[in-house]
């Protein structure tokens, strides 16, 4: 069996935002994808995700450390 793979761009237009928060132009997930992601984790937490809830949940955490990584770079530059 293959690993199923969910590409983070597939959020692209519905999961993202930008926000401006003192100056800064953070990027952020939308209150959708915030709850979706909180519902993965608690499904992980009781063992209870199959394996494409499993995928989805690994997309949002990689988009999660990318948006962390370019949020520190523009907090760092201002």
């Amino acid at each position: 069996m293959t690993g199923l793979v969910i590409k983070p761009s597939s959020w692209l237009t519905e999961g993202i935002q930008v926000e401006r928060v003192n100056n800064l132009n953070l990027f952020k997930f939308t209150e959708e994808l915030g709850l979706r992601m909180q519902e993965l984790l608690d499904k992980k937490k009781a063992d209870l995700l199959t394996a494409e809830e499993s995928a989805e949940l690994e997309a949002i955490g990689e988009l999660d450390t990318i948006f962390s990584y370019i949020n520190a770079i523009n907090a760092s530059q201002s």
